[in-house]
């Protein structure tokens, strides 16, 4: 391997946020509403947005790739979603979305010569991602790559940022951690409070029926948080995260990557600095795991 693990986690941590400038542009909302979807809450638009490269997929579909959602929410959301809007008017609309916000949130530098690198050394790993058994991955991946930088940015973002997902998905799964159980053990080692991941919309019931399961297995405290062995399992969950996310990172040399970093900065901070994302997610993007 020539990148380490902490290399493959900062490159997810600069990519994320170009990713989900989708899921918060006002532009964003603007297109899902000239669909007809609703845009009270992030969620119908979500859904569509991030569904739409599978073609008219159904909840259950959708609720086994997402992962960590509440079915009932999926179902909600995706039930009426290709009613709503065919899935390819919902790829068009996400293009011209991300066109719009990132031409905002980037000002000049959407035409600039370190832009266009960016984007040639993030489509070179892009396209070196192994999208077998990693169905998000591969859909997006068999879009046809638009043209202008910013657009290729985000796509080769969001390609790597679905293969590292279905990857997570794995790296549960091979742990024993079932969808509401891989956001309790998440707040539970400290990635956000619990308040953030109960957006996601599981009951109280469930989220108390996951406490109790991750307690029966030594994984969880009393009180909630994450005892030695949880926090070791989490650990083991992140780190194979980041090695199932290493391969597409060997089409770069180690400079390229350090130099895709560097171009990268900027534009990231364009976009935090926007105040566009929220400032704590489910992700966990700031916590570090000590397995180097």
């Amino acid at each position: 391997m020539k990148h380490s693990l902490s290399t493959v986690r900062q490159m997810w941590q600069l990519l994320e946020p170009v990713h989900a400038t989708l899921y918060y542009a006002p532009e964003a909302f603007e297109e899902a509403a000239a669909l007809g979807y609703a845009t009270d809450e992030r969620w119908p638009s979500y859904f569509a947005y991030r569904a739409a490269p599978l073609g008219p997929v159904g909840p259950r579909l959708v609720n086994a790739l997402f992962y960590s959602l509440s079915p009932q929410m999926v179902e909600r959301c995706t039930a009426p979603a290709w009613r709503t809007a065919a899935p390819e008017r919902v790829l068009k609309a996400r293009e011209v979305a991300v066109n719009r916000a990132l031409r905002k949130l980037l000002g000049e530098r959407t035409d600039s010569p370190e832009l266009r690198e960016a984007a040639d050394l993030a489509r070179r790993a892009a396209e070196a991602a192994d999208t077998a058994g990693r169905p998000l991955a591969a859909a997006n991946a068999a879009l046809p790559w638009p043209d202008e930088p910013h657009l290729v940015l985000w796509q080769a973002a969001t390609v790597l940022r679905e293969h590292r997902g279905d990857g997570h998905v794995a790296a549960l799964q091979a742990h024993g951690i079932g969808p509401v159980e891989s956001l309790v053990s998440h707040a539970a080692v400290g990635a956000a409070p619990e308040e953030v991941f109960r957006s996601r919309q599981w009951t109280d019931g469930e989220w108390a029926a996951a406490r109790e399961r991750l307690a029966a297995r030594g994984l969880l405290k009393p009180d909630g948080g994450a005892t030695d062995e949880g926090l070791r399992v989490r650990t083991e969950v992140e780190k194979l995260t980041d090695e199932l996310a290493a391969a597409p990172w060997e089409a770069l040399t180690p400079g390229e990557t350090a130099r895709l970093a560097e171009l990268l900065v900027p534009p990231v901070l364009d976009i935090v600095g926007a105040g566009l994302l929220p400032s704590q997610s489910t992700l966990g993007i700031g916590l570090k795991y000590d397995y180097q």
